[in-house]
């Protein structure tokens, strides 16, 4: 019964159909939430090589620094997967082919960038880190001349 009381009004108010082009149709992109997550990666890094193992055997020593090496690096590798998650919004949403006539190495920085966010999640590598950060900066300067503006390139950390 309350099956054909629920189709019944559904036949009479039926839902409207919605349509986007992408995944932001307000149009509203910025590579700064790319950078944010970028230094994330940068901090996280720094932080990691510069653990020192405690000497010895005392276990709350060792469990104190694996839970804070373990921490460190969850937060490493998500902070890669949301600038990769972020520069591919721009790439593929953003970004369009007449871009290419202004940026003729636009995919190939993305793509590279990409593959940053990729090492920095596999590898404890800070020159991997820091090319990360300059890759972004790279699309920052991009993403604002395409918008015909110069915004600067400013840092959190």
């Amino acid at each position: 019964m309350l099956r054909s009381a629920l189709s019944a009004i559904l036949r009479r108010l039926p839902a409207t159909s919605a349509q986007a082009h992408c995944d932001g149709p307000c149009g509203v992109y910025d590579p700064a939430s790319a950078r944010v997550a970028a230094e994330a990666v940068v901090s996280m890094t720094k932080k990691l090589l510069a653990m020192e193992p405690p000497s010895g055997s005392d276990a709350a020593s060792w469990a104190a620094y694996n839970n804070t090496f373990s921490r460190y690096v969850a937060i490493k590798e998500e902070q890669a997967h949301e600038t990769k998650k972020e520069l591919l919004i721009l790439w593929t949403d953003y970004f369009k082919p007449e871009h290419l006539a202004t940026f003729p190495d636009l995919h190939d920085t993305f793509w590279k960038a990409a593959k940053l966010c990729s090492a920095c999640k596999v590898n404890i590598d800070q020159g991997k880190a820091d090319e990360l950060l300059k890759a972004v900066e790279a699309i920052h300067h991009m993403f604002w001349k395409s918008k015909g503006r110069g915004d600067a390139w400013v840092t959190a950390s």
